[in-house]
């Protein structure tokens, strides 16, 4: 398949005015929410460069208005590095690189999975913070399941209320139905990607998002309509809805203790 080029794209939003005064660049990008860094891909044009970096700015807005957290968590208080245009995988539209904490978006492919990268860079970041022994090449979601010894804090039994409800059932006794189509889906392809728990977190992340009033699809997109949706591959129906409740409450309390440190 021949991907358009991202110049002639149109990608739908609904939301706030961020950019008030001027089109933002990756310069300004990277000063309002101090990632460690951005890099640029040599293959992508000035022209694209100018085209893009306004879409990445509204995008990133709208994820930190939809979390109610502020800049330092969008960056993961600035350790979180940005590649665009290079640093990716052939054929992978998007990638999250554990070893370097960066997260990586093909030229043409990559819009509209900001949401499922940045979740599997929050996922990597947090583990540390939530779990005693985990290690820091562990994603925390890999970890809950493997039963790791919590860190107490009412934060982190909030986060910890996220994976639960995505991976188990209501009785937290047998995995969730969602997590029993996407282990169908592996067996079927004879991989294991779609029930890897860090992906399984990630979709679900992604379709919190993309429920949110604020729409962004070059942030977010195919939760719902795409093949995978259709296949059962993210969180359908009352799951979905009691997903967003856990995310909401957990991204309320961390951006609430975000904003307080702030001031």
């Amino acid at each position: 398949m021949i991907m358009a080029d991202l110049q002639s794209r149109e990608f739908y939003r609904r939301g706030p005015r961020h950019q008030l005064d001027e089109a933002a660049t990756f310069l300004s990008i990277r000063k309002r929410f101090q990632f460690r860094s951005i890099q640029i891909g040599r293959w992508v044009s000035e022209s694209e460069k100018q085209h893009s970096a306004p879409l990445f700015y509204d995008a990133l807005c709208d994820l930190m208005t939809i979390l109610g957290g502020n800049e330092s968590l969008i960056s993961l208080r600035g350790s979180l590095a940005l590649q665009y245009g290079c640093g990716g995988q052939p054929g992978v539209s998007a990638h999250y690189e554990m070893a370097t904490r960066s997260f990586a978006l093909a030229k043409n492919a990559g819009p509209g999975s900001i949401a499922h990268e940045w979740f599997h860079a929050f996922d990597h970041y947090i583990c540390d913070k939530l779990f005693l022994e985990a290690g820091q090449e562990s994603f925390a979601s890999c970890a809950w399941l493997k039963d790791h010894d919590c860190i107490k804090h009412p934060i982190n039994q909030a986060l910890q209320d996220c994976y639960q409800t995505i991976l188990l059932n209501d009785e937290g006794t047998q995995p969730s139905d969602y997590f029993k189509r996407s282990h169908i889906m592996d067996k079927q392809t004879g991989s294991f990607y779609f029930s890897q728990p860090e992906e399984l977190c990630a979709r679900a992340f992604e379709a919190f998002v993309q429920d949110a009033t604020i729409k962004n699809n070059f942030l977010v997109k195919g939760t719902k309509q795409s093949e995978e949706a259709k296949l059962g591959l993210y969180p359908q129906g009352e799951h979905r809805k009691k997903i967003a409740r856990v995310f909401t409450a957990y991204f309320s309390r961390l951006g609430a203790s975000l904003k307080r440190q702030q001031t």
